[in-house]
C-alpha cells in the first residue's frame, strides 16, 4: 500500500470484525439535507454495508437531490445497465432522470426520499407509518442516523437571536427538535445511532441550564426522558475520537464536552469543520456494549489539491454588461490603482501585486457553467484513494461549476485579499489590513473588530474553513486562492472540499445548492463513521450469536 493509500484509509489496529450480519444493515436518516451521512454511510462497503430505507427532510429542493441520489444509488445495487439514465441527467442529455426502463427505480427512490417536517404533527405521523411499514422486525439490528437543525445553537444563530426583542430560548422549538430523534430512538430501539451538530451546542443555554447536559442524559435513557418511567433501552453515549463515553449511570459533572468533537481536517476533509458528533451503541442486559475503533488522524489534505484541479474560471462582472475584455480591464484597473496606492503605503505588497497584474494577461476566459466540459487529466487531488472517491469517468462535465458576479468594489478586494494571502500565507483580517483604500466596505461597524474576517481567502496550501450555509448568501468568506481567477468558490469547489463525489448532482438554483453544500455532513467523513459503525454492529451480533 501506497503512502497516498494509507492516507484516506490507514490499516485498522484492532481486531478484524465479527463475521458480517445477514443482508445490509437497514438505516434511517434523519433531518437529511442533500444526503451527506447518508451518502457516506450507503457507500460502505461498495453500497453492501447499509440500506437506507428512509431519509426524512423538510426543504423541498434538498429532498428533490436526495431521491435524486437514492434512484442513483438503486440502480447502482440492483440495475447497473440502468445507470446511463442518472448519466444522461448529469450530462444534460435528458431532462428526467428515469425512462420507462427504470420508473420503477425512480418511483422507489420517491418513497425513500421523503419531504417530511419532523416536530409537525402530520410529519411525526408519516415518518411512524414509514418506519412502521419497512423496519424488519425479527431483531435484526439497524442504524438512526442524522442531525437536528443547527441554527438554535450555533454561535452565530444564537446572536442573531439575541438581537430579536423578546426572544425567549424556551419558546424556540428548534432547541427542542432533537427529542424527534429522541423519540425514534425510544419507539424503535436502533442497535447504534449517530447524531451530529455544531460545536455551538456545547456552550447553548437554555433556562441558564446548558443544552448538551440535557441531551446527553436524555439520550442514554429516552424512555425515562420521554415518559418518565424506567424500563427502556439505555444507551451508551461514545466519542469517535477519544476514550470519552457517557451512561446512566454516570455523573455528567465528569464528562468533558470537548471530547465529542470531530475536527474533520485531521482526518482527511481538506475543511477544517469541527462538529459534534454522538456515537450512541444500546447496552445490553448485562450493561455492556461491544468495543469500538476510532477514527484514524491522517495527513492534512489542502484545498488546492481538492480543488486545484479543476478548470480555472473568472468572476462575471455583475450589475453591468459582462465579457472577458470588459473583466480583464476592470479588474486589471483596479490592481493598477492598488498598486499606486502601495507605492504610497504599503511597499510590502507592489511586488505581488504585480505579480497578479502579470498575471490577468493569461487569466481564464470562462467564467464556467451549469456544465463544464471535462479535459483529460482534470481533477486530480495528486491522492489515490481521494482520487477513487471523487472521480467518476462517466460523468462529462463539471457539474454546478460557474462563477458567481461579482462588483466592481468587491473585485478590488478579493485582487487585493487573494493577493496578500498568497504573499504572506493568511487570509488578511479587518480595516488595519484592508488599509489601502477603495478597501473598506460601506459598512458603519467596520472598524470594530467584529467583521475582521468578512473577506477572507481559502489559502491554497491548508484546509478550508468551515464551509457554511452563508455561502448561500455571498462569496466574501470563500475567496479562492488564485489571484488571477478572482472570485469566491463555484457550487462544486465548494461541494469537493465537503468531500461530495464528483457525480453528485445538486437539484435547485445556484443559490439553493449552495444552501444544501454548507449544510450537510461531509460524506467521505461519514463513510469513515460508517466502518466504525458496519464493526460495531458485527460484534454486537456476534455477541448475540454467542449467548444463544
Amino acid at each position: 500500500m501506497t503512502h497516498y493509500q494509507n492516507l484516506l484509509f490507514p490499516p485498522k489496529v484492532i481486531a478484524e470484525p465479527a463475521a458480517a450480519v445477514e443482508g445490509a444493515i437497514q438505516i434511517v436518516d434523519l433531518f437529511a439535507g442533500p444526503g451527506g451521512m447518508g451518502e457516506g454511510f450507503s457507500s460502505s462497503g461498495d453500497g453492501k454495508h447499509f440500506d437506507i430505507i428512509v431519509s426524512a427532510e423538510m426543504d423541498p429542493v434538498a429532498r428533490r437531490t436526495l431521491r435524486l441520489r437514492a434512484f442513483y444509488r438503486l440502480l447502482k445495487r440492483e440495475y447497473r445497465d440502468g445507470l446511463q439514465d442518472y448519466y444522461r441527467y448529469c450530462n444534460g442529455e435528458a431532462t428526467t432522470p428515469s425512462s420507462p426502463e427504470t420508473a420503477e427505480f425512480w418511483n422507489r427512490a420517491e418513497e425513500e426520499a421523503r419531504q417530511i417536517t419532523l416536530g409537525s404533527i402530520e410529519g411525526d405521523e408519516e415518518l411512524n407509518e414509514l418506519i412502521k411499514a419497512r423496519l424488519i422486525k425479527d431483531g435484526r439490528p439497524w442504524v438512526l442516523i442524522g442531525g437536528p437543525p443547527c441554527q438554535a445553537y450555533s454561535i452565530v444563530g444564537r446572536a442573531r437571536n439575541q438581537a430579536k426583542q423578546g426572544y425567549v430560548p424556551e419558546n424556540d422549538h428548534r432547541h427542542f427538535l432533537y427529542k424527534d430523534y429522541l423519540r425514534i430512538i425510544k419507539d424503535y430501539c436502533p442497535t447504534v445511532f449517530v447524531m451530529e451538530n455544531v460545536k455551538g451546542i456545547l456552550s447553548s443555554k437554555v433556562g441558564g441550564k446548558g443544552i448538551f447536559s440535557q441531551i446527553l442524559n436524555d439520550l442514554v435513557d429516552p424512555t425515562k426522558a420521554l415518559d418518565g418511567v424506567e424500563g427502556g433501552q439505555k444507551y451508551k453515549i461514545c466519542s469517535l475520537v477519544s476514550e470519552e463515553s457517557f451512561s446512566s449511570s454516570d455523573s455528567i459533572d465528569g464528562v468533558n464536552p470537548k471530547s465529542f468533537i470531530i475536527e474533520a481536517e485531521k482526518y482527511g476533509i481538506p475543511q477544517a469543520r469541527h462538529r459534534v458528533i454522538l456515537l450512541g451503541i444500546a447496552v445490553d442486559e448485562q450493561g455492556n456494549v461491544p468495543t469500538h475503533e476510532l477514527l484514524h488522524t491522517v495527513d492534512p489534505v489542502s484545498v488546492r489539491q481538492a480543488i486545484g484541479g479543476l478548470p480555472k474560471l473568472r468572476s462575471k462582472l455583475s450589475r453591468r454588461s459582462d465579457s472577458r475584455e470588459e473583466w480583464y480591464r476592470t479588474v486589471a484597473d483596479e490592481v493598477d490603482d492598488l498598486l499606486r496606492c502601495a507605492e504610497l503605503e504599503d511597499g510590502e505588497l507592489i511586488e505581488p501585486l504585480r505579480a497578479t497584474r502579470n498575471a490577468l494577461f493569461d487569466a481564464p476566459s470562462s467564467s464556467g457553467s451549469e456544465r463544464v466540459l471535462k479535459q483529460q487529466g482534470e481533477g486530480s487531488t495528486g491522492i489515490q484513494s481521494l482520487d477513487a472517491w471523487y472521480q467518476d469517468p462517466n460523468i462529462k462535465y463539471w457539474m454546478s461549476h460557474n462563477s458567481r458576479g461579482h462588483m466592481q468594489s468587491d473585485l478590488r478586494r478579493y485582487a487585493f485579499a487573494s493577493t496578500f494571502a498568497e504573499h504572506n500565507k493568511y487570509s488578511p483580517k479587518g480595516h488595519q489590513q484592508f488599509s489601502l483604500p477603495g478597501l473598506a466596505p460601506a459598512h458603519k461597524n467596520w472598524e470594530s473588530g467584529k467583521f475582521s474576517d468578512r473577506f477572507r481567502v481559502q489559502l491554497a496550501e491548508l484546509p478550508a474553513t468551515t464551509i457554511t450555509s452563508h455561502i448561500s448568501k455571498d462569496g466574501h468568506y470563500f475567496i479562492h486562492y488564485d489571484p488571477a481567477q478572482c472570485r469566491s468558490l463555484t457550487v462544486r469547489e465548494a461541494a469537493r472540499l465537503q468531500t461530495f463525489p464528483d457525480n453528485y448532482y445538486f437539484e435547485g438554483n445556484r443559490t439553493q445548492q449552495y444552501h444544501q453544500v454548507g449544510n450537510a455532513v461531509p460524506p467521505l467523513l461519514a463513510n469513515k463513521i460508517a466502518k466504525i459503525v458496519y464493526d460495531l454492529v458485527c460484534r454486537r451480533a456476534a455477541e448475540s450469536r454467542d449467548n444463544m
